[in-house]
């Protein structure tokens, strides 16, 4: 059985790269290696022609008598020998040796001794043979030098062949590598790039033929694969984008009908108009023929219609209000859910009103928020049908839209009551303490007055008449004045308009000075708070009119780090802490509840004979009051902190 062996394409490039990288390789070594021999030899030439330098240098010394520098010349010339005989371990110098360098070496050391033996040893007094023995010398040694040289002449025609072989190995290498390179990679990357044209032009019958068993087969059968695909795919896309496109219009009518229902729930002042636009919404987005509304009483026993569409005026009068088991529409419970009931399959129960309409199905879908069961929506169709997951998530989100909007218009509706009652209260509580209290006195004055004419005293009578005409005078400012609180408008950007208007008013009507000073730069109070502020500024000159016998009042505003009114004035002032809560100081408890719907805080500072302080500071919005309650400091001012 023959075993198909796989080679990728890194083990191709290598077995086609290793034989040029090992010759190479092996070029290298040797070119170096006769590099190495051709520095020794030239050093050791160097080294030679030094001892020929040094024996002309003894020689002279020798036939000059000069002796001195002898010994150190023949120490030299004995160095010179011996790293010429062991070489130099600090540089590249060896000389090559063999038969015939050996012989010359051994004939400079002979001679050498000779020399020393006759001219340096024996010192002679005639040296006309020194000349002679010296060239002589100098020959030997130029025969040894040029035995190395022969050597290095040798090794540089080596080193030029290597030179030449390693630049043709890397020539013939790179011719290989570049062709086996083309015949590996870029034939078959081009055969890919010429079938992604194809594909890109639409051809989806192109396809790679798999030629060798390296990344690049694999590449290729990943490819034809992949152009399968996409084949089928495209002959498969116009099928898909036709079910896309009824999913994405699916999609976009839910988000519109979800948006439609969210508008109208929006919209809608009452539960009738909500009603009725909702069941026409629906009806129009589920293809119902019919379609009921039911609201559900607390405990779940009964179930009123509040709208229909698209149902018989009998059916409506009979089923105007169901009990809990009359039929299946209305039987909705607590932990019910969505359900669709077949009418034909229900002989047994009490269905007349549908059979009769000639309705086939009925979903039921209950209208719950937070858990609490507030009704149901009965759709009604003529056919059977059965809704879809989709179509059921959307009409229980159109349910909850509906409890949603049922219970906004409920909590409005409370709120507006509690409003209005908060109103008649406030309205009732100003009577009371205002206008009802000055009534009494002048029931109480008229009852003197009766006294008094029948005893016919008019001393008496024209004293009661100045209480009543003074009675009648402070109501009708009361009266005026409680008119002028509910008259009040908030500016929706700055409050000194309104403050420097209820100034004037109160400047001409009590005749007092006034002055208003704003100190800094802050945010816009809201309307609520300044309706507020401006009712408690004015009850605190009204207090000032009634009470303070003053001839001037100011009013400083303070605006950062938060805001701060005071109204002062410079009348005969009083004792907080046992005239603040009589019964003709009732504006500060006015001022005390109105102050305490804003969270804010009021400061009464007074002095007897030197004026009185009504300080209201609002709480920061980023700091919120702990508290709800507001709080009333009364206590004596300094001479300092005193109003002049």
């Amino acid at each position: 059985m023959m075993i198909q062996r796989h080679w990728n394409l890194g083990s191709k490039l290598l077995m086609v790269g290793a034989p040029f990288l090992l010759l190479i390789f092996m070029a290298t070594v040797a070119t170096l290696w006769v590099s190495w021999q051709l520095d020794g030899g030239a050093a050791a030439v160097n080294e030679a022609g030094r001892m020929r330098m040094q024996s002309y240098r003894m020689s002279l010394s020798i036939g000059t008598r000069e002796t001195s520098q002898l010994p150190e010349q023949i120490a030299e010339f004995n160095r010179s020998l011996s790293t010429l005989r062991q070489g130099d371990p600090d540089r590249p110098l060896f000389v090559p040796w063999d038969t015939d360098t050996n012989q010359r070496f051994a004939m400079i050391e002979s001679n050498w001794a000779a020399y020393q033996s006759r001219w340096i040893q024996s010192q002679p007094a005639i040296f006309s043979d020194l000349r002679g023995d010296t060239v002589t010398f100098a020959d030997n040694i130029d025969q040894f030098v040029n035995s190395i040289e022969v050597h290095i002449a040798q090794w540089t025609a080596l080193l030029h062949l290597l030179q030449m072989s390693l630049l043709a190995s890397v020539v013939v290498g790179a011719t290989v590598l570049l062709y086996t390179g083309y015949l590996f990679v870029l034939e078959p990357v081009g055969q890919l790039k010429q079938a992604i044209e194809k594909i890109q032009q639409g051809n989806f019958d192109a396809r790679v033929e798999r030629v060798s068993s390296d990344e690049f087969g694999t590449l290729a059968d990943g490819f034809n694969g992949m152009a399968e695909h996409l084949q089928s795919m495209y002959k498969n896309l116009e099928a898909k984008v036709a079910e896309k496109t009824v999913l994405l219009k699916e999609k976009s009518d839910r988000l519109e009908s979800l948006y439609e229902v969210t508008a109208l729930v929006s919209k809608a002042t009452s539960l009738d108009e909500l009603a009725q636009d909702f069941i026409k919404s629906l009806a129009k987005i589920s293809h119902a023929d019919g379609v009921a509304l039911r609201w559900s009483n607390q405990g779940g026993q009964r179930h009123l219609m509040l709208a229909a569409h698209g149902l018989p005026a009998a059916m409506i009068d009979g089923e105007q209000c169901l009990n809990t088991g009359d039929c299946y529409c209305g039987s909705t419970s607590q932990d019910s859910d969505f359900r669709i009931i077949p009418i034909r399959d229900e002989s047994s129960a009490p269905l007349e009103h549908c059979r009769k309409a000639g309705f086939e199905t009925v979903i039921t879908l209950p209208v719950r928020l937070h858990q609490h069961l507030m009704g149901e929506v009965d759709l009604f169709f003529h056919a059977r049908i059965s809704p879809t997951p989709a179509e059921r998530s959307l009409l229980e989100a159109l349910s909850s839209h509906l409890a949603s909007g049922m219970e906004n218009l409920r909590l409005n509706a409370l709120e507006k009551e509690a409003a209005v009652s908060q109103e008649r209260h406030l309205l009732a509580r100003e009577l009371h303490d205002s206008i009802a209290q000055s009534l009494a006195f002048l029931k109480i004055q008229v009852q003197l007055m009766r006294d008094a004419i029948k005893t016919c005293n008019e001393s008496e009578i024209a004293k009661i008449l100045e209480e009543i005409d003074a009675g009648v005078r402070e109501s009708y400012g009361d009266v005026r004045e409680l008119l002028l609180h509910f008259r009040t408008r908030t500016n929706t950007e700055d409050i000194e308009p309104a403050l420097a208007t209820t100034l004037q008013k109160f400047e001409h009507q009590s005749g007092i000075k006034t002055t208003l000073t704003m100190q800094g730069q802050g945010l816009p109070l809201a309307p609520d708070v300044q309706i507020q502020v401006l009712h408690i500024v004015q009850e605190a000159l009204s207090n000032v009119r009634k009470h303070a016998h003053a001839s001037q009042a100011w009013l400083d505003v303070q605006q950062q780090p938060t805001w701060r009114f005071e109204v002062r004035d410079d009348g005969i002032g009083f004792k907080p802490d046992t005239d603040q809560f009589d019964e003709t100081h009732v504006g500060m408890r006015i001022m005390s509840e109105r102050a305490q719907r804003i969270g804010a805080q009021i400061d009464i500072l007074s002095t007897l004979s030197r004026g009185s302080s009504v300080i209201l500071t609002l709480t920061p919005p980023s700091h919120p009051s702990t508290t709800n309650e507001a709080r009333i400091d009364s206590r004596s001012a300094s001479p300092a902190s005193t109003p002049v």
